[in-house]
């Protein structure tokens, strides 16, 4: 099968499969422990933090270890909404953000903080006026994503950065969908917060990474935590940790950004020369767009149909985030979008990976070409 749903999860690379094997095998004790083996196993886990923290260009006293990105994104908001909620209950957010932005917001109301959900313009991004006029007297957090994983649109941090410096406003980003796939130090040293996964960069799955600037000081969900300076609980995985900080020096000394870019344009062109203005694009301006991430909609055409059909002649596309899939609704993004239910139905997202070739690109193009004849019975 041609595998285009690199922006859901990633196959595991073979030299970071090597070193966890070989972590495994050799760092095994529990890097709780006082004897020798499980000091061995806690220099492994510093050494990795200090190689994510170097590549994120960040104090190292601020990274923690998690279960993955949705785990990274609850502690990364809880925490900075719990040490702050004596200053305001105010929160804002995306409309298009990520399943556990939403599971962490809707925590939060239940303590009785207020959350305000903001719209997409109709190039995918943020309205910085609107996010200005959404700020009150006690907002206390911002959480923004920095791409956005179903139609790649990036978002301004910097400027929402400079925006809210002088009212004390807390910034959380959500990085999983930039992190290894383009350079995110300066938006980095900016925030309050940032969450990272492993597997979206051809690492294991079940690790990522929060990071929590050191002037603050984190709180846990759950009280008597003693794992990650007490942060969360549960052994931590020093195999999977390993991994994931070779799979992430292993993204970030390659972009590969012109290699997406020209698959980018041989895609959408070929695809509007195909099916004209049967096809609608939903991108962010060039320099807002990360190129390996395409969401369309083919008019006439359900996703869900389009995918299925795609499955069938051995391509893997998807209709949204993963971490969606199942629910009858539109996706949150199209939503997000403006776009009407009817409309936001038609949405499939192709996604490109390390693996994917012109002539992967070149052969679902004709399928989809061939699925809409077919459909319109031409």
């Amino acid at each position: 099968m041609k595998y285009f749903d690199y922006a859901a999860t990633a196959p595991i690379d073979k030299d970071v499969l090597q070193v966890y094997v070989e972590a495994a095998t050799n760092f095994y004790g529990n890097t709780s422990s006082l004897h020798d083996i499980g000091t061995k196993a806690g220099y492994l886990l510093q050494e990795c933090r200090m190689t994510l923290a170097d590549i994120l260009g960040v104090p190292s006293d601020g990274i923690y270890f998690t279960s993955g990105g949705t785990e990274a994104n609850h502690l990364g908001i809880l925490s900075l909404a719990l040490e702050n909620k004596h200053r305001g209950k105010h929160i804002i957010t995306g409309a298009a953000e990520h399943s556990s932005i939403h599971s962490a917001m809707g925590y939060l109301e239940k303590q009785g903080f207020e959350i305000t959900n903001l719209p997409f313009n109709e190039e995918g991004l943020i309205s910085l006026d609107h996010l200005e006029k959404a700020i009150r007297n006690d907002t206390i957090l911002i959480s923004i994503a920095h791409v956005n994983g179903e139609i790649g649109s990036i978002q301004r941090v910097e400027e929402i950065s400079t925006l809210i410096r002088e009212k004390q406003i807390l910034l959380h980003t959500d990085m999983v969908q930039s992190f290894g796939k383009m350079n995110v130090t300066s938006a980095a040293k900016l925030v309050d917060s940032l969450s990272v996964s492993s597997h979206k960069i051809y690492g294991p799955k079940g690790v990522g990474a929060v990071y929590i600037h050191p002037k603050h000081a984190p709180k846990s969900i759950f009280p008597h935590q003693s794992h990650e300076s007490g942060l969360r609980g549960g052994t931590v995985n020093t195999p999977g940790i390993a991994a994931f900080a070779t799979a992430a020096q292993l993204a970030c000394n390659d972009y590969q950004q012109t290699k997406y870019q020209e698959l980018r344009e041989l895609f959408v062109n070929g695809l509007k020369t195909k099916l004209g203005d049967s096809v609608r694009i939903l991108e962010a301006p060039a320099e807002q767009q990360m190129p390996h991430v395409i969401g369309l909609c083919i008019k006439g055409l359900q996703g869900q149909w389009v995918m299925l059909e795609c499955n069938r002649r051995g391509f893997g596309i998807s209709t949204g985030s993963a971490c969606q899939t199942g629910h009858q609704t539109i996706s949150k993004t199209v939503k997000a979008l403006g776009l009407s239910e009817e409309d936001g139905k038609e949405f499939i997202r192709i996604s490109l990976g390390k693996h994917t070739t012109e002539e992967d690109v070149t052969e679902l193009l004709q399928a989809l070409a061939d699925i809409t004849k077919s459909h319109y019975g031409q």
